[in-house]
């Protein structure tokens, strides 16, 4: 992969309010190929607007390498496995890092085929 394809890759950024939640989300995305690898990090604690009000919660967070190609699949997959109403799923190009681990991530989300 040269350097000017690095575009082609993403870390996306999500939450689930647990750990069982989390792990059910990665083990599904990437079963399915549309994430080569998620990182899960439990115990984060959030604090976030909902509803007008303030609010206070256990999460854990989870950051997945996916390839351009399955970015479009992923979102919707992790929309629809996911527990809440407006869930936590943003998308980040990544713009460099070590050639091989982008190869690796880009032949490892692949959406379905047609």
């Amino acid at each position: 992969m040269e350097q000017n394809e690095t575009h082609r890759v993403f870390l996306v950024y999500m939450t689930a309010p647990t750990e069982q939640e989390a792990l059910h989300l990665a083990r599904e995305l990437v079963r399915l190929r549309l994430a080569a690898g998620v990182n899960m990090m439990p115990g984060a604690r959030s604090v976030y607007r909902w509803q007008g009000q303030v609010h206070e919660a256990g999460e854990c967070l989870l950051l997945a390498q996916v390839s351009e190609a399955a970015l479009p699949e992923f979102l919707e997959k992790a929309r629809a496995l996911h527990s809440y109403e407006v869930p936590c799923v943003v998308a980040m190009p990544i713009a460099a890092g070590h050639q091989p681990f982008l190869q690796w991530i880009a032949e490892n989300s692949l959406p379905h085929p047609a």
